[in-house]
């Protein structure tokens, strides 16, 4: 116990220098800390001012918020005492074995430089990637945030996204709705076009240019098939779709056309 006095008496400057660096070292990372939350939050609403895309915003804030926290970590390391330069060169070398580690990461976060870069789809669009469809929140570093229409959320690798096709719904302001209709072989053609144009002409979401088509598709095993055509309004694709396939139904009804199903005939032989 003696001994141990007697050493902190004797070192007394040299704890206390310590000691005051590690108070300097915590009071760089909380002030760090707060500045790189502050720049970060700066950026944000500058680039928010400049009606940029927020999937941009976000992937450019969080990015100088990180950037600043190492810089910060550097810092606060210097203060105890550590050697940077041979500490950059540590952390070089364990970023080598951790980057050939975290290869997928690596790959996402390329991934994600190329999204924002290229800008396939932003917040707000509805898409379809990586076998997941739903409308774009936010793309982050390594991931992308979508909600699908049953309000499900999902966060998909950029990686995943990028590697394969990326269907945007909502890029463009007009969709065609494809429908095809199989009719008896024993139904008048020309009244059956007839019924199914005054069909799609009465309904108020269908578009007059481009001008609707319908005709006759393909001579099934147990139909006649026409496709029927329509351009709409993007929002109005699938109120518009469920609308026609119900009006199509019961005007084919009233007009005595019939909707053949597919039928198996089977004899018995005694």
């Amino acid at each position: 116990m003696s001994n141990s006095m007697e050493w902190i008496n004797n070192n007394q400057g040299l704890i206390i220098n310590y000691g005051m660096n590690i108070l300097a070292a915590i009071a760089t990372l909380l002030i760090g800390m707060m500045i790189a939350r502050f720049i970060s939050g700066g950026f944000h609403k500058v680039l928010t001012k400049r009606e940029l895309d927020s999937t941009i915003i976000d992937f450019i804030s969080h990015m100088v918020r990180y950037v600043i926290i190492a810089f910060v970590v550097i810092a606060a390391l210097s203060r105890i005492g550590v050697e940077t330069t041979s500490f950059v060169a540590i952390i070089g070398a364990a970023g080598l074995a951790v980057g050939l580690a975290l290869q997928g990461s690596l790959s996402n976060f390329a991934s994600g430089v190329l999204i924002i870069a290229l800008r396939p789809f932003r917040a707000g669009e509805y898409i379809e990637a990586a076998g997941t469809a739903g409308v774009v929140e936010s793309v982050q570093i390594f991931s992308t945030s979508l909600t699908t229409v049953d309000n499900k959320y999902v966060v998909v690798p950029n990686s995943s996204i990028l590697g394969g096709n990326i269907v945007n719904y909502s890029r463009k302001s007009t969709r065609r709705v494809d429908l095809v209709i199989g009719v008896s072989y024993n139904a008048d053609l020309a009244k059956t076009k007839a019924v199914l144009e005054a069909v799609v002409k009465a309904n108020p979401g269908v578009l007059k240019s481009p001008e609707p088509q319908v005709a006759v598709a393909e001579l099934a095993d147990s139909s006649v098939n026409l496709i029927v055509r329509p351009w709409v309004r993007g929002q109005d694709y699938w109120p518009v779709r469920f609308e026609l396939m119900e009006a199509i139904k019961n005007a084919l009804d009233e007009e005595g056309i019939e909707i053949p199903f597919p039928q198996m005939d089977i004899h018995m032989d005694k």
